[in-house]
């Protein structure tokens, strides 16, 4: 970056009008850079969960997410996830962690399609270049398809991300760390957070980001989807390729599977939107059989000669998405209550844009 360091950056408090108490429910990437940026502006902060902070069960806690900007025929949803991926830059800065790894993102299309895709990519000003699937051998293009790289898309490593928050978190003056107390109601009428026990937490303002969890503590209604992803350990005469390949989606015969690459200490994770279903409650998790949807996400084929690959772990997870777009949803539903009730697929990296629009209505004086 050649640009002066912004005081997001450097780490200069910003002014805030009486700095604001904000209580943020849900310690994921959405809840710890939201807290970082109150604190960071001047307000007096309180991060509740349930379990240890950062916490392994939350919905953010993974080894590594896609962060790519380009979304054909959404011109706006390209405008903020180009917004997001500078704000990932000033965060690295911000944290002191390198997390971005930039690997490109590279996703299948079909041929016909590519030159007007790629044509819209640099009219919005993104980096893209066409690649054909015989030089990445390894990814299972689907049919009569090529590749679309986003060259500046890639990883963020999401574990070292959420322990860099909280440590930037812990021990700052203004900002107290509730770990293992659990929510149990929140009043969107006063701003009042419900402890069990019987404690309430005022504020001025309050974020429930408690990933699937949220649409019970406040809602608004989300649908709410189970996933099966697998993490692998290439075969020895593969992983020097692995090593640079970039993330990838739109991979197997129907075009429904990604990957995205190891590195930096991370495995080799596949998975797939045909394994990707609506259920009801996280509750019964640990209990589903994940090998079924391991064998169908297998049958998917996201990468060629899977069966020589070994199996690490399978993991299941969830995501909330919004009933009508399928996608992420910060709404406001009280005076001093905004939700994040659900984040859709690119709610990781999207988490800074959240951070952002909560410390804009603590300047407005509308929370």
């Amino acid at each position: 970056m050649n640009a002066a360091p912004s005081a997001r950056q450097t780490g200069v408090r910003a002014a805030a009008t009486g700095g604001a108490a904000v209580v943020v429910v849900g310690a994921g990437v959405t809840g710890l850079l939201t807290a970082v940026e109150c604190a960071l502006a001047g307000h007096r902060v309180t991060v509740v969960d349930r379990g240890p902070i950062p916490n392994p069960r939350s919905s953010s806690f993974d080894q590594h997410r896609v962060i790519r900007t380009f979304s054909p025929d959404d011109p706006d949803a390209t405008r903020r996830m180009t917004a997001a991926r500078r704000r990932w830059q000033d965060l690295e800065a911000l944290l002191g962690t390198p997390f971005h790894r930039r690997v490109g993102v590279v996703t299948a299309r079909p041929r016909e399609r590519l030159a007007a895709l790629a044509a819209s990519a640099a009219a919005a000003g993104i980096r893209v270049r066409t690649v054909e699937p015989r030089t990445l051998p390894l990814l299972a293009f689907p049919p009569d398809s090529a590749g679309l790289l986003e060259v500046d898309g890639g990883v963020l490593l999401a574990q070292r991300v959420l322990r860099a928050a909280a440590r930037r978190l812990e021990g700052h003056p203004a900002v107290t760390l509730r770990p293992y107390t659990e929510v149990t109601g929140i009043d969107t009428d006063c701003g009042k957070v419900r402890l069990a026990g019987g404690q309430r937490l005022g504020a001025d303002l309050v974020l429930a980001a408690a990933g699937p969890w949220t649409r019970d503590l406040v809602g608004p209604p989300v649908v709410l989807h189970r996933q099966t992803m697998v993490y692998l350990h290439p075969p020895a005469d593969a992983a020097r390729w692995w090593e640079h390949a970039p993330a990838a989606g739109g991979l197997g015969a129907d075009g429904r599977a990604w990957a995205v690459p190891p590195g930096d200490g991370t495995l080799l994770k596949i998975s797939s939107d045909a394994v990707c279903r609506p259920v009801d409650t996280t509750a019964d998790c640990a209990a589903e059989d994940q090998e079924p949807w391991a064998e169908r996400l297998a049958a998917a084929a996201p990468l060629t000669g899977l069966h020589r690959y070994t199996v690490a772990a399978v993991k299941p997870c969830h995501y909330a998405a919004d009933a009508d777009t399928g996608g992420a949803l910060l709404a406001r539903v009280g005076p001093g209550v905004w939700s994040r009730p659900a984040c859709g697929g690119s709610g990781f990296s999207a988490a800074p844009l959240v951070a952002d629009r909560i410390v804009d209505v603590l300047r407005e004086g509308a929370a």
